[in-house]
């Protein structure tokens, strides 16, 4: 049995359409977070972060955190008055917006605990945003909640 070429040329294109329409499907069932909702905003205050990230690193003592099964302690430095500190902490879950859990700092002796008996496991971005009277600091780093 021979195959005429505009049957053949017919079965490519039909072929390939239908590979483009499974793509498009597939991609529109795929979901994505941004970082945040507020994207442009938070870009025209991206050189203060620099500048706070900057702050962070000439610290002499700087910020500290233990991750462990029942919690997250947070460790800030200890020539930093309690009452003068403020700010807030974030965890940012990038493979799940609804998992992101943001805390107000209030640490007991220059400690903050987080329990994270009620935050789902994953990989975490722990973003520390914080204050001391009139200087501001930034802190993150990357971490992994596991509850075993």
């Amino acid at each position: 049995m021979k195959i005429n070429w505009g049957v053949g040329i017919t079965a490519l294109y039909l072929g390939f359409v239908a590979m483009i329409l499974l793509l498009v499907s597939m991609s529109i069932g795929q979901k994505i977070d941004l970082v945040t909702e507020h994207y442009y905003e938070e870009e025209v205050g991206f050189q203060d972060k620099i500048d706070k990230k900057e702050r962070s690193a000439a610290l002499t003592e700087p910020v500290k955190w233990e991750v462990t099964a029942k919690n997250i302690s947070i460790v800030f430095p200890g020539n930093v008055q309690q009452a003068d500190l403020t700010g807030e902490i974030k965890l940012y879950c990038p493979s799940n917006d609804k998992n992101d859990r943001k805390f107000k700092i209030a640490p007991h002796e220059h400690t903050q605990i987080i329990p994270v008996g009620n935050i789902p496991e994953g990989t975490y971005h722990l973003q520390i945003d914080w204050k001391n009277k009139e200087q501001t600091y930034w802190t993150e780093d990357v971490i992994v909640i596991n509850h075993q």
